[in-house]
């Protein structure tokens, strides 16, 4: 080190050394969303539109038809559609505000998406109460306003709930054998070249088929209507579930099996653990047409000779030509039926989470 170097003081011969370390900034405290009020006047239309409703359902007087002289809960429904508007009103209010939190702009959000079926809702419901019991331009027994549908329920929900659980308990029954059948069936085909040379023939000849045509056999080869429908529901599931899973397993990469036996994997691995998993999308798929052929077979076959469920409630109130029963059993099966699907989308996204949202419902 030399003379001059020695005569530096500490702060100029180290600079680094000297250095102050940098002063720590306090982060910046957030500042809360600021609340901004902009009426959402769109929203007043499904205010109108239900209290609309209830304008016409509780002011005009039912016109008499036949033996009906006054529908049954006719007031309740008006009440309930201004309790509707009310609600609206209040929703559109808040759905006024922007920066109340995630939580309530989720809500809102969904009020102002669902704003235009609330509308055409209650203009159909107004439409539906004035053809109906206030002039009735069409008459009963074919057409009831939809107040009625409260009565239908609340005559005969027992009725109706023990009609659900038994044809949902039939449904289950049908669907897991034929999905079980049809998941084997391709699987063996998709895999095997013997099985594929035996049974494909066979799927080609009866798949086609519609499980309908076979009700008068099944009904008279099984020893029960309950097990004939089964049998038909298991069939009209089977069928695409078969098909499709079969496509799924003979579409696989080969290089995946080439890896696997490279890794030393036996045979059921490959089926188990390579085929299966890259057909499961393809699996899904026949699942969701054999649950919309399983319906159409579920109300036939219960119509035909099952002594309980849904087509059976039907059929019976067919047969007393009581068409408010009839609609009020119809607005069952399809919310019990669109639930059934969306259950099992829900499952597939969470069995497959890399496809997640590539098929919507």
């Amino acid at each position: 080190m030399t003379a001059a170097a020695t005569l530096l003081r500490p702060a100029e011969a180290f600079p680094q050394a000297a250095a102050a370390p940098p002063a720590r900034v306090a982060p910046a405290a957030t500042a809360p969303p600021v609340k901004i009020f902009r009426f959402y006047w769109f929203g007043l239309a499904a205010v109108a539109a239900w209290a609309l409703l209830g304008a016409v359902t509780l002011l005009f007087p039912d016109k008499p038809a036949g033996f009906v002289e006054e529908w049954p809960y006719t007031r309740e429904f008006g009440l309930g559609a201004l309790a509707l508007a009310a609600l609206w009103l209040a929703a559109t209010v808040a759905a006024s505000f922007r920066g109340l939190g995630k939580r309530a702009e989720f809500v809102t959000d969904l009020y102002r998406y669902s704003v235009p079926w609330l509308v055409v809702l209650g203009l159909g419901f107004t439409l539906w109460e004035t053809l109906t019991a206030k002039t009735g331009e069409l008459e009963p027994p074919f057409f009831a306003p939809p107040s009625s549908i409260i009565d239908a329920y609340a005559q005969h929900y027992a009725l109706l709930a023990d009609s659900a659980f038994n044809s949902l308990k039939l449904l289950a029954k049908g669907i897991f054998w034929g999905a079980a059948a049809g998941f084997a069936i391709g699987v063996a085909i998709g895999w095997s070249k013997r099985a594929n040379y035996w049974i494909h023939p066979i799927l080609r000849l009866l798949g086609p088929l519609p499980p309908t045509a076979l009700l008068p056999i099944a009904f008279f080869f099984f020893p029960t209507s309950h097990a004939a429908s089964v049998f038909l529901i298991a069939l009209a599931t089977g069928f695409p579930v078969a098909i499709l899973t079969w496509s799924g397993v003979a579409g696989v990469n080969k290089a995946y099996y080439d890896v696997a036996r490279t890794l030393g994997a036996s045979e059921w691995f490959l089926i188990f653990r390579v085929a299966v998993p890259a057909a499961l999308p393809q699996v899904f798929v026949g699942l969701f047409m054999g649950l919309g052929g399983s319906f159409v077979v579920l109300i036939v076959a219960e119509m035909m000779g099952v002594k309980s469920g849904l087509g059976w409630y039907l059929d019976w109130a067919k047969g007393y030509a009581d068409y408010v029963n009839m609609y009020g059993a119809l607005i069952v099966m399809t919310i019990i039926f669109s639930s059934l699907i969306s259950l099992l989308f829900a499952v597939r996204d969470r069995v497959l989470v890399w496809q997640k949202g590539t098929v919507k419902w």
